[in-house]
């Protein structure tokens, strides 16, 4: 598989929560860091993901948004 994307960073899923439409996946990166990503239910049980299985966060983003008070 080839994509545009240049962000993807590799781990291995720490977290599944699933709700009835969305599931929330936590990924842990090497160094110990965590990134959430939340998808749909089917997509999750489509890719098949369980615990420990490594995976990859993929990024592609014109924009970051950060904010303060």
């Amino acid at each position: 598989m080839k994509l545009s994307a240049r962000n993807i960073l590799k781990g291995k899923v720490a977290g599944i929560v699933k709700g009835p439409v969305n599931a929330e996946i936590t990924i842990r990166l090497p160094g110990g860091d965590e990134i959430v990503s939340v998808i749909t239910r089917t997509s999750a049980e489509n890719l098949n993901l369980k615990e420990e299985m490594e995976v990859y966060a993929v990024f592609k983003a014109t924009n970051v948004i950060v904010a303060t008070d």
